[in-house]
Order: structure tokens, then C-alpha cells, then sequence
């Protein structure tokens, strides 16, 4: 009932911010003359944040239409080599371009769409040829299209790997650090061709034993039959997935946001006072932030429920217990693989050691291929986006990357 409930919700106040929506733009129009007006200036900022904060189900545009490749713009076309009913292996591709290392980045399939990751992605760009994970949202996709739970996002970690071919690397982010790192770990011990040349792992809960965090804490307070029957519903009718037992992604978003709410609260007021104060620039920002973070998507219920209990609860990785489809994950059978960890030193989610782990576990790697990096002062969307990502911690992605190609 609680989707239902939800959905009743959002379409009773979907009125309200439609006209909201049709109003702020209007009344920020310099044409209509008293858009420096303060009265003025404040209603449209209002209008412009009951907009702003409702949630949407639809993935945004990643919108990376050019970058630049040795100082030279290049134009960049999104393409799906590959698809399945719950993921797409999305290609960026650049005309022109050739010689690059081919690099997937493992988005995680955790309430926000991969356009959570658009400044990786555009980083990137500059030096490798890139592909992410698109995964759908499973209010999306149909009960005839089967069960997604951990099993089957290894599986389609190794597919879509083995789908771009020999010479990938890999870099995953949070949630998909322990997938990743058991598809690589099966590859390597069949010694599949498409077995990664390097695995970066980046704020990843490897073992969440170490300095548990308030996310960590939350997954181990109550049993697993809490979660099944307080935190999952069932898509309403009206939609492609109607009847599929999901983790609402309007639950997750709640969830992070109770986590720093009063950060939350401060950065809406902010963006309120500057728009009422006619510094529109000043505001783009944040709002650019939130029209990603307020873009949500489900989650297949066995999916949610099998990494609450296998990652967080049972650190099954962690303890040498891990199997895909029965059959034991060995990391110590990685031996070819460059192995780079990162983390944040503020991060709130996944703390500072957590992703370390990995370093142990992957014992078959030479100690001269493995690299760890702790970002000052970065909390844990800092690790992926903004200036540290791009001016610190990716210099070494890259560096770890292009050595492992030759």
C-alpha cells in the first residue's frame, strides 16, 4: 500500500507544481517588467522551488554533447551496443577518436539513475573510451522479463564487460564494488579474455565491519524481515512493471536526505534567497544537483533485499562466503589485474577502510599492482563529482589506467 499511497500523493499536488512550473519562468521574464521588483523576484523563486523539489521517474539526459581530447573539442554520440530488460551498456563514443583504452564504469543500482555520475563520466571522456551501466528503473520492466538480484548484476557485469572485449578496465562506485569485484574475481579464475587490465574501486562497502557508518548501523538494527515488510511495495497497475515487488526509490531519497537533513534544508534556502535576490548564477548549482538527486528509480525487491543481507549484514565478500549462482567467489584468483581503491575522508556512507579491504582479499595481485588513495576533506559524492574528482583523484584513475594498458 505504500507505493499506492505514495502515487495518490504525487498526483494531488501534481496541479500545484505544474503551476508552479508553468509560473516561475514567467514571472522571472524581463519582458513582463517587474522582474526586479523583490516581490516579484520572491514569488518566482518560490514557484521555482516547488518545482524543483518532487521527485521524477524518468532518467535525465546525461547531455555530454562535446569534450575535449588533447585540446581538441570532440563531439561525443551516445550509443546502446547492448540491452536488457533491466540494464543497457551505454557507449559514448567519440568520432574520430581511436587508440583509447576502453574503460566501463559500474554505476550502482541504487535509488538515482547513472546520470548520478555525469561529471565522471565527462572526466573521463578526455582520455578513455567510455561505457556505463544504464540500469532501468524496474517500475519499468515487466514480471515477464524475471528475477534481478545480486546473481544477476554480476552476471551483467561480466556480459557487458565481455560485450566490449579484450583490454577493458574497470571502475565501479559504491554499491557495485562487491559485484564488480566478484565478476572480476570469476573471470580472472576462468581466464576470460575481457578479464579487466585494471579495477578501480571507489567508496565501495568491500567490508562493512570497518568503521560502521550510520547507513551500516541502520542495515544491521533490524533483521531482513523488517526490511521485506516495512520498506518494500508493489508497483501500481498503471505502469509497465505493475504488480513487481520493488524498494520505491522515493523510499531510498527519503532515507539519504533524513540522513542530513539540515544540510539539505540550508542548501534549499540558499538557492531560495539567491533566486529571490536575482543571482541566478549563484543558484544553478544546486539546482542542477537536485534535479539529478530528486530523479529516482526502483529497485528489484530480491535486489534491494539480497545486498542488505548479503553486503551489509552478512559482509559475506568480506568473509570468504560470497557465491554467484552457487559457485564460490575466490578475489584471491585475480592475479593480472591493477587493483586502485579510493575513499573520502569525510565519507558518511562508506568509511574510511571499508573499500581497503579489498587490498586483503585480492591476495593473488602483486603488491606493486596494487594503489590506495584517501581524498582529504572529501565526503562521498565528492570522491565521483566536483573539483577533487577531477583535479586530484582521477589523475591517478588515469595514471593506474594507462599503465595497465601497455
Amino acid at each position: 500500500m505504500i507505493y499506492h499511497a505514495y502515487q495518490a500523493h504525487t498526483d494531488w499536488l501534481w496541479p500545484l507544481r505544474s503551476a508552479a512550473s508553468a509560473a516561475a519562468p514567467w514571472l522571472g521574464d524581463a519582458r513582463h517588467g517587474a522582474r526586479d521588483w523583490p516581490p516579484v523576484r520572491r514569488a518566482a523563486a518560490w514557484c521555482e522551488l516547488v518545482s524543483l523539489v518532487q521527485m521524477t521517474h524518468k532518467r535525465p539526459a546525461f547531455g555530454i554533447d562535446e569534450v575535449p581530447v588533447d585540446g581538441v573539442p570532440r563531439r561525443v554520440v551516445e550509443e546502446v551496443p547492448y540491452r536488457t530488460p533491466f540494464g543497457s551498456l551505454l557507449h559514448f563514443r567519440k568520432p574520430g577518436v581511436e587508440g583509447q583504452p576502453p574503460l566501463l564504469i559500474v554505476a550502482p543500482m541504487s535509488g538515482h539513475f547513472a546520470t548520478l555520475l555525469r561529471e565522471t563520466v565527462r572526466v573521463a571522456l578526455a582520455d578513455h573510451d567510455v561505457y556505463i551501466t544504464d540500469w532501468h528503473n524496474a517500475r519499468d520492466i515487466p514480471l515477464s522479463a524475471g528475477r534481478f538480484g545480486l546473481d544477476e548484476y554480476v552476471a551483467h557485469v561480466i556480459d557487458f564487460l565481455g560485450r566490449i572485449g579484450p583490454g577493458v578496465h574497470l571502475l565501479a562506485i559504491c554499491q557495485p564494488c562487491v559485484p564488480a569485484l566478484a565478476a572480476v574475481s570469476l573471470m580472472a579464475e576462468d581466464e576470460h579474455p575481457a578479464t579487466p587490465r585494471s579495477m578501480t574501486l571507489m567508496a565501495g562497502p568491500i567490508d562493512c565491519r570497518v568503521a560502521p557508518t550510520e547507513v551500516n548501523a541502520l542495515a544491521t538494527s533490524k533483521p531482513i524481515e523488517w526490511f521485506e515488510r516495512n520498506l518494500l511495495g508493489v508497483v501500481p497497475l498503471r505502469f509497465q512493471g505493475a504488480l513487481r515487488r520493488v524498494y520505491p526509490g522515493f523510499m531510498q531519497l527519503t532515507a539519504f536526505m533524513s540522513m542530513n537533513l539540515e544540510r539539505h534544508l540550508h542548501s534549499l534556502k540558499t538557492m531560495y534567497e539567491q533566486l529571490a535576490n536575482g543571482e541566478q548564477e549563484q543558484a544553478e548549482p544546486t539546482r542542477r544537483f537536485y534535479e539529478e538527486y530528486f530523479a529516482v528509480a526502483d529497485l528489484p525487491a530480491e535486489f534491494y533485499l539480497e545486498t542488505v543481507r548479503r553486503v551489509f549484514q552478512d559482509y559475506e565478500l568480506a568473509r570468504g562466503m560470497f557465491e554467484v549462482q552457487g559457485r564460490p567467489v575466490r578475489p584471491q584468483a585475480i592475479r593480472r589485474t591493477a587493483l586502485l581503491t579510493v575513499e573520502g575522508e569525510r565519507d558518511d556512507i562508506c568509511a574510511l577502510g571499508q573499500t581497503l579491504a579489498a587490498h586483503d582479499l585480492c591476495a593473488g595481485i602483486r603488491p606493486y599492482m596494487k594503489s590506495h588513495y584517501v581524498q582529504p576533506g572529501a565526503g562521498h559524492y565528492g570522491v565521483f563529482s566536483g573539483r577533487r574528482w577531477e583535479m586530484q583523484i582521477y589523475p591517478l584513475v588515469r595514471d593506474v589506467i594507462h599503465h595497465a594498458a601497455r
